[in-house]
């Protein structure tokens, strides 16, 4: 018996109808007898719903398994500060014909069962991430373990056996049912507005920038495309005017950036976030995370913000962007070198690699962006698609949605 279902009145138990769904298996017992073992932790007569729809599963599925009788001073029911139940089980049928044990059942919350039982991290993890499956499928894991009784009434170390996809049989319920599981959503406010702002600037001078810049580069297009036109007309200098005023537009939010690194009150804008690799545990993460990325790991370090490879990818961002500004400035200062000394300053690069070279490494940063871009929107697509936060809607709305009850790194407990 769960804690919700020893909380809701007589009435309201009887009138509950829950079905089973799959049944998960971590591989020591196939799923009938994970099943059996689930419905042998019930005492005799149990009116509970979850106790009748595990009985009424096993008569249907498996009738070759006998149930021993639980006394009620067997069971243990769970209670709030302890989300699962213990049901000691005397004479359970052993699989394959080897005679009957004494066993601890465990049956309840599928973390706090999995906190209880020894188990490898590969195991915890798969199993974890098809109970993720089934919630998504509205189905609550009732997850499932047991120990051993030795001599003496020594009890073992319990051991994860599976769990048993549960919900509400009842249409009109089933949406309740849904949002009152502890692996329900819970929305955080994440990105200010500032850092919104800030973001879709940079993202639309960014584009414009590139678009004209390779145009001046190549232009490919247009009558200055051609060497036969007698009239050219002036659209390569209405380029070069967009692309100088965005250019300017672009120094102003960089400068309104190193000032929000230092004044803002938003701690994701502050300057300490620029660099994520502050302990020996950040170091890790970002080899995890790393993994993750490669498909060489299926979980990684949950944040709530930033992961360390993400951070350190827009560090770099920042530092392409700021050389950028730098050799743009450089490049549009050499026509203006002779009108005062500021100009003749700031095209001294020129000076010293050659007009050729600088511009062939402006436009070679301008490719880095592009590269940048490009990641940046497939990691952002496959992480919203696989942890389903709404990381991507986050940068308009500025809120990410977490599990109630996880736990990310770099916040506290959420819910």
């Amino acid at each position: 018996m769960t804690v919700d279902e020893q909380a809701a009145p007589a009435a309201e138990q009887a009138a509950l109808k829950l079905t089973a769904g799959s049944i998960f298996t971590a591989g020591k017992m196939n799923v009938g007898r994970v099943l059996a073992m689930a419905a042998a932790a019930a005492p005799a007569g149990s009116t509970d719903p979850v106790d009748v729809v595990l009985a009424g599963r096993l008569a249907d599925e498996r009738d070759d398994i006998a149930l021993p009788t639980v006394a009620d001073g067997d069971v243990d029911p769970a209670r709030m500060d302890r989300r699962y139940s213990l049901t000691r089980v005397h004479d359970l049928q052993l699989p394959g014909g080897k005679g009957t044990g004494d066993f601890v059942v465990m049956r309840g919350d599928l973390a706090s069962v999995l906190k209880e039982c020894k188990i490898s991290r590969e195991d915890r993890a798969v199993a974890v991430k098809n109970a993720d499956l089934s919630s998504r499928r509205g189905f609550r894991p009732l997850a499932v373990a047991s120990a051993p009784v030795g001599e003496g009434d020594t009890v073992g170390a319990f051991t994860f056996q599976g769990y048993i996809e549960l919900r509400s049989a009842n249409p009109a319920g089933f949406a309740d049912d849904v949002a009152a599981s502890p692996d329900s959503w819970a929305r955080v406010n994440l990105w200010s507005a500032s850092l919104r702002l800030q973001h879709w600037s940079n993202v639309l001078a960014i584009v414009v920038l590139s678009l004209t810049g390779y145009l001046i580069m190549d232009p490919f297009f247009g009558p200055s495309a051609t060497n036969d036109v007698q009239s050219p007309g002036y659209l390569m200098g209405w380029v070069r005017v967009i692309h100088f005023t965005t250019a300017f537009i672009w120094l102003v939010i960089g400068a309104a950036r190193v000032v929000s690194a230092f004044r803002s009150r938003d701690r994701y804008l502050r300057w300490p976030t620029l660099w994520p690799l502050k302990k020996k545990e950040d170091v890790k993460n970002l080899g995890a995370v790393v993994g993750h990325y490669l498909f060489i790991r299926k979980h990684a370090p949950l944040y709530l913000a930033h992961n360390p490879l993400q951070q350190l990818g827009y560090t770099g961002m920042y530092v392409l962007g700021a050389i950028q500004m730098v050799t743009g400035l450089t490049l549009y200062g050499m026509v203006h070198k002779n009108s005062s000394w500021f100009w003749g300053i700031v095209s001294t690069p020129v000076d010293w690699f050659g007009i050729t070279n600088v511009r062939v490494f402006h436009a070679i940063v301008m490719f880095l962006i592009w590269a940048f871009v490009i990641l940046h929107i497939y990691l952002a697509v496959r992480s919203d698609s696989l942890e389903r936060h709404g990381g991507i809607s986050s940068m308009i709305n500025g809120g990410v949605w977490l599990r109630r009850g996880s736990k990310p790194v770099d916040s506290p407990k959420i819910g």
